[in-house]
């Protein structure tokens, strides 16, 4: 979805795995019972594709890239109606840098939830703001901040537009406010005159599946520096997420800041037993950063990195 997008577009690639924040669906169940089909909503009629939702689950709950795009290519074939797919799809793109892939993604996303404003004006509007948000920040990526800047803040202004229409539908959606919330988190720590605070709130308040919510929770309060806070959500996104390597990943990078090595290096290793289902530049990062904990240097951590990944595809 767009959690993941919006991280991953703006933010370090610590962030990708937010949208768009967004598994093998035989996991632990969320805490909230959702209707079959919508992994946000405990009394819903908003219908999302059942290959959409495994989708999701895997990409989001799981932190399985694997069986996520296993489902995403299914997704496609026959729910390629739901700008979620597309939004996920341009998430897959980014990942694996490959730009024209994410262009018509981004614009599948945009053009299928124009069509959605008609029969759900509520998801339409979500992913409106979605689709136009990932062309801005892949415009900014591509074409320089200095030449792209002024079009970018056009298109923000459009985003919040359709924000705002969806607020008026139902502001306490918790799609909704899965979106904002990154969005607002994300602004917050890019614009001094932000306010964190409030989005965090959002997504605590409203936010589901809880296994997102909290993951952008943590997020938040680490780059506020909030470390007990952060390790808190991060437990809170556990409960729901067990078995998700990203979110191990996270933990180990919050231990690491707090200066308790064997804690983090624990984590680092514990995220690096499911590499097979990660990319291969996540994998890589992971391995590099706990080398560089260990004390290794940026070259020798870079090789070993590299050569861990290079064992993992053979």
């Amino acid at each position: 979805m767009t959690f993941r997008a919006l991280y991953s577009f703006l933010r370090p690639k610590s962030y990708v795995k937010f949208f768009g924040l967004l598994t093998a669906a035989a996991l632990t169940v969320v805490a909230t019972p959702v209707w079959a089909g919508d992994p946000f909503r405990s009394n819903s009629e908003h219908n999302i594709g059942p290959h959409a939702e495994t989708a999701f689950e895997s990409f989001f709950r799981a932190g399985d890239y694997v069986s996520a795009r296993a489902a995403l290519e299914l997704a496609k074939a026959s729910e390629a109606d739901d700008p979620l797919v597309h939004s996920m799809a341009a998430s897959m793109a980014y990942l694996d840098e490959d730009w024209d892939a994410l262009d018509a993604e981004v614009a599948l996303t945009r053009s299928t939830a124009e069509t959605l404003l008609e029969t759900d004006p509520l998801r339409g509007h979500i992913y409106s703001a979605v689709g136009i948000f990932m062309e801005g920040a892949h415009m900014m990526r591509t074409q320089g901040v200095a030449r792209s800047t002024p079009a970018a803040l056009a298109m923000l202004q459009q985003v919040f537009g359709h924000i705002g229409e969806a607020e008026k539908i139902d502001s306490t959606d918790p799609e909704l406010n899965l979106v904002k919330g990154f969005m607002d988190l994300m602004l917050a720590v890019n614009l001094p005159f932000s306010d964190p605070e409030k989005a965090i709130e959002r997504l605590s308040q409203y936010g589901n599946p809880e296994y997102i919510a909290y993951r952008g929770i943590a997020l938040g309060y680490r780059d506020l520096g909030q470390m007990d806070d952060a390790m808190t959500a991060v437990e809170q996104a556990l409960e729901t997420a067990p078995e998700n390597p990203e979110l191990f990943y996270l933990k180990a990078q919050l231990h690491r800041r707090q200066q308790e090595t064997d804690d983090s290096v624990a984590m680092f290793e514990k995220a690096l037993e499911y590499a097979a289902q990660l990319p291969p530049n996540l994998a890589r990062k992971i391995y590099k950063e706990k080398c560089r904990t260990l004390g290794g240097s940026h070259e020798t951590c870079g090789i070993e990195a590299r050569d861990f990944v290079d064992d993992l595809e053979k």
